[in-house]
């Protein structure tokens, strides 16, 4: 049986190997080299970008945007838990002063079950985007004026990638 398995290996590492040729001989690229291509962009993790005011004074909406974006050829969803997309039910924001300390969250938290169900996802058009504003003083208590840090934290929950933070400054 060992022998079978290291035979069909082999002969599969063979195979592989004769179509490594990354154009042909009229200069096009081959068919594999053309699905390598869309598999990787079909499978581009989703994104997300939040964006707020630079500056924000005492008694203004500390307005939050955040878009999702799908860089894929397909269609893809994300969990709309511990995102901006559903109303308020975790703590999936760390806003921080310059200090350090933390803006302290008053709003709810929801024990979920797992896995999320199906109509926990929201499904993203390829090459499309989808955003929503949120008032985070809702949630937050921000009462001192500073620069303030705002990064997204439940990137495992939602399958969102947000690797960018935003500051901003609160003004009395």
């Amino acid at each position: 049986m060992k022998q079978i398995h290291l035979l069909l290996s082999t002969s599969l590492l063979l195979l592989a190997s004769c179509g490594t040729n990354k154009e042909q001989s009229n200069g096009t690229a081959s068919t594999a080299d053309t699905i390598n291509k869309i598999d990787t962009v079909a499978n581009t993790q989703m994104t997300a970008r939040m964006s707020m005011k630079p500056v924000i004074k005492a008694g203004d909406s500390l307005e939050l945007r955040f878009t999702v974006y799908n860089p894929s050829v397909k269609p893809q969803s994300f969990c709309k838990w511990h995102t901006p997309f559903e109303p308020p039910m975790s703590k999936y924001l760390d806003i921080k002063d310059d200090k350090g300390a933390e803006a302290r969250y008053q709003g709810a938290m929801a024990k979920r079950i797992m896995p999320p169900p199906a109509d926990s996802y929201i499904e993203v058009k390829p090459g499309d985007s989808l955003s929503v504003k949120v008032n985070i003083s809702k949630t937050y208590l921000l009462d001192k004026p500073g620069t303030y840090i705002v990064s997204y934290n439940a990137q495992e929950i939602s399958g969102l990638a947000v690797k960018d933070s935003l500051t901003f400054i609160y003004k009395k």
